[in-house]
């Protein structure tokens, strides 16, 4: 199947939503086709190392502000996820040719889920956030605590990549540690230095 592409220096994971400024006049047509016909489009990282083959199907869930000049203020969700089959012509936007991707069936065992999930709280706890509650009917734990925690593109790109969710939740359990370890060692600086202006070494 042939879809728009928009590469950014952004990785969407299914279920994220995530706000986008459109402004380019390419992106304004996909984004504005994509809204006339309720479609779809494809959102792939592309740093300085490149566009990666790997990404999420995407569809605009709300319209924040359309500007008299054309761009657009949106809300996008991340859907299926995709491999670029074949780069495509013809079209001022990127296009290609994609599948795709499902999961293997390896699913978490209870004591796993329970050990990432612990690790999340420690995070939330830890940064005293006030964070949308996790819905465990969803089909992956392991993003909905990726779009919650800030890994950077890098980390969430390798969860996007992975084939089954307790890959994704394994890999998780040991960052969201770390996470929560940095957390709490940046507020307790924080603290200290607020007392009397300066940091006293443990």
């Amino acid at each position: 199947m042939e879809i728009g592409l928009f590469p950014l220096n952004l990785v969407l994971l299914p279920g994220e939503q995530a706000p986008l400024h459109i402004f380019e006049p390419r992106y304004r047509e996909l984004i504005g086709e994509c809204l006339e016909q309720n479609g779809e489009f494809g959102l792939v990282l592309a740093d300085d190392d490149g566009m990666r083959e790997i990404g999420c199907r995407a569809g605009v869930i709300e319209v924040l502000e359309q500007f008299e000049d054309g761009r657009l203020n949106v809300v996008v969700e991340g859907r299926e996820r995709i491999r670029i089959a074949e780069l495509t012509e013809g079209r001022s936007f990127m296009t290609a040719e994609v599948e795709d991707i499902d999961d293997e069936d390896e699913a978490p065992t209870e004591d796993e889920i329970e050990e990432c999930l612990a690790a999340y709280q420690r995070v939330v706890s830890a940064a005293e956030a006030d964070l949308e509650e996790l819905d465990f009917d969803a089909d992956s734990i392991a993003y909905q605590i990726a779009a919650r925690v800030d890994f950077g593109t890098e980390v969430k790109q390798g969860l996007l990549e992975l084939r089954s969710e307790r890959e994704r939740v394994l890999r998780l359990a040991p960052m969201l540690d770390q996470a929560a370890e940095a957390v709490q060692r940046d507020r307790e600086i924080r603290e200290r230095a607020s007392g009397n202006g300066r940091v006293e070494p443990v």
